[in-house]
């Protein structure tokens, strides 16, 4: 395992010039900067960097997306197209960051995040 420099620990990389094909799960942190083609599905963080070219139905926990995305994505947290992303697709996240010069072609689905009762307070 490889630590980031924001602390978090990466658990698996696909780098360019690699294919897979089938389910992806992983625990952490995963990028991938190949070719992707199935589901991918965790409660963690997943990195689609600058040379990534995924064709996934994605469930997850937060979204990083840098390079071409292709199918739906539902995350618990949040999604981020970051400026290379080329994104077509249903998105489905309580949080989306679009940075300038990012592609994205289909819709966006937003709920508000669960609501947390405080302690000691009747609801």
């Amino acid at each position: 395992m490889k630590t980031r420099n924001d602390g978090t620990t990466l658990n698996g990389f696909l780098d360019r010039g690699s294919h897979f094909q089938g389910e992806l799960t992983f625990e952490e942190t995963f990028r991938i900067d190949g070719r992707f083609e199935g589901k991918i599905r965790s409660g963690a963080e997943l990195i689609l960097g600058d040379s990534a070219d995924v064709d996934a139905e994605i469930e997850v926990g937060r979204l990083s997306v840098d390079g071409k995305h292709q199918a739906n994505v539902k995350a618990t947290e949040r999604i981020e197209l970051l400026s290379k992303a080329r994104v077509y697709g249903t998105l489905a996240a309580p949080l989306l960051k679009v940075e300038e010069g990012a592609f994205f072609q289909g819709t966006c689905q937003m709920a508000d995040k669960p609501k947390v009762l405080e302690m000691g307070k009747k609801g």
